[in-house]
This record gives structure tokens, sequence and C-alpha cells, in this order.
């Protein structure tokens, strides 16, 4: 039986500092505890009723990837293991056991590091309205999920929760970060997401585009939040992929799906989920879980 899902945390004698769309932060002096509930949002709106386990799910495949690319840029997890955080957590440690990370402060950048190598999306419907994508022109002819090669970097601006990301170009984003960060920012996600889609590769996923959020701790920029989840990536299953259309997919796209049919708006309030797609969702998070953590 699937135990209910986790909408939000509270855990008194912990300085919870802030909630975000999935993720509960508590201030712990030095750390943060970031707890991962089975809130999911869609178009920037978190839906009235969780996806039974996200969480886990969530903090299983973002432990995998910090660990798997740390070659590539540090990040900020110090364990997933609850019996070494503070002690002043160990009364929640059932709680927090499997959906949560105690991780380094750091000054998070006001951007979003997007890493698109298929046509997908919000920048399927730029290119066939522009021929480009965030400013970026792209060939002409393209179909809908036709790969990108090489990738493309298209960053946007961090919404707060209940607002819209936007897509800005790159010259905006020079502006809003400075030209030397986001040369860097824009190497590194670029090296992040060669690494993380090769692996992907491997385990039969196309990872279709994906973001990436860093922040600064003492000058130095670090990998934070999550990384390549099916919360901040399209995951694609490779045996079926066929481009010329709309993909089968391991992410948020079937729900996406769900409320375009529905007739939504995409303005709160989000409608309460049926139980069949919020039973989808999770097969769909599990299938991800499994194929990218396996042996």
């Amino acid at each position: 039986m699937t135990a209910a899902p986790v909408f939000e945390t509270n855990l008194p004698g912990l300085t919870l500092r802030a909630r975000g769309k999935v993720r509960d932060i508590y201030d712990l002096g030095d750390h943060l505890l970031i707890v991962a509930t089975d809130r999911i949002s869609a178009y920037d709106v978190v839906m009235p009723n969780g996806i039974p386990d996200k969480g886990r799910i969530l903090t299983t495949i973002s432990s995998f990837w910090f660990n798997a690319l740390a070659e590539v840029v540090d990040n900020h997890l110090i364990t997933t293991e609850v019996e070494k955080f503070p002690q002043e957590c160990q009364d929640y440690a059932e709680e927090l056991a499997n959906r949560s990370m105690l991780v380094a402060k750091a000054q998070p950048l006001p951007a979003e590091c997007i890493v698109r190598g298929y046509l997908s999306g919000s920048g399927w419907k730029d290119y066939q309205s522009k021929g480009s994508v965030c400013g970026i022109k792209l060939a002409e002819g393209l179909l809908e999920s036709a790969r990108i090669e090489p990738p493309i970097f298209t960053p946007s601006t961090k919404a707060e929760k209940g607002s819209h990301d936007e897509n800005i170009d790159f010259d905006t984003f020079c502006h809003q970060v400075g030209t030397d960060l986001a040369e860097q920012l824009r190497d590194l996600s670029l090296a992040l997401y060669e690494k993380g889609a090769a692996m992907a590769s491997e385990r039969g996923i196309i990872i279709a585009d994906t973001k990436f959020e860093f922040g600064l701790v003492a000058g130095k920029l670090i990998l934070i939040d999550e990384v390549l989840t099916p919360d901040s990536s399209r995951f694609w299953p490779a045996d079926r992929y066929q481009p010329g259309r709309s993909q089968q997919s391991f992410d948020k796209q079937y729900l996406r799906d769900y409320l375009d049919q529905c007739g939504w708006d995409r303005t709160p309030p989000a409608p309460v989920l049926p139980d069949e797609v919020v039973r989808n969702t999770r097969t769909r998070y599990l299938e991800a879980l499994e194929r990218l953590t396996k042996s």
C-alpha cells in the first residue's frame, strides 16, 4: 500500500527558512536542511495534492547525480544520511529519512541555467514562431523533438513561487550576473549536461533538456538545489524516441499534458489531480529512478 503524500513538513525547534514549490528549507546555522516534500508544480503553480514518494525519489536521484558530477563542479551536498545530521534533527529521523539533504549554505544566483539538447516544450514553440530559441538561431526544417547539435544554453529568470520564469537571451544574462560569471555558468552547465546525458544514455534515457542552479560560497561557484531529476528535466525512453512528435516521458510532461487537456488556464488555483494522474505520475518518476540508479 502506498503511503500518503507528505505535502509539507513542520519540525518544531528547527527554523523554517522557506517553503519552495517542492522543498522545505530549514536553517541550521552553519548549514541548511533541505526536505523534499511530495508537492508537485506545473507551470509554476503548486498542485493541491501531492505525489506519494516523490520527495524520496527526487532526493535519491539528486544524490546520485551530485556524486557522479562532482568531478565537473563542486556542489552543496554534505550528506543524505540522517544519522549524520545535527542532533536537533534526530527527533525527526523517520520523517527525514530518504527525503532530506544536509547542505552547505550558498548565495543562490538569480537565474536558472537551462541546457537544451532536443527541441521540445517552450523551445519548440519559440522555434516554430521565430526559427530560434532564446535568440539562438537554429537550422531550418527541424522537427519537434529533434536533436540540437551541439546543445544550447538558454538561461531564464528565477521566479518566486506563484510567478512564471521567463527565458532570456545570453546578453541579458550577462547584464544580470556579469559577463565572466555568465560565461563560466554557461560552460559549466553545458559540461554537466554532456556528462549527465552520456551517463543517462547508457541507461536507456535521453535527457532532452534540464535546468541547473548555482550558488556562491565565499566567492566559489557550486551546484545547488537539485540536479537532473524528473522535476528539472525532460527524460525520454531512448528505445521509443522518434522525432516529429512529442515523446513519452519519465517526467512532469504527462502532468502538463493532463492539465492542458482539462482546460486549466495555468493560473492559481490549480485543479485537484485525479487518482489516476497521481498514480501514473508516480509510476513515471519511479521508472526514472530505477533506470538511472541501477548498477
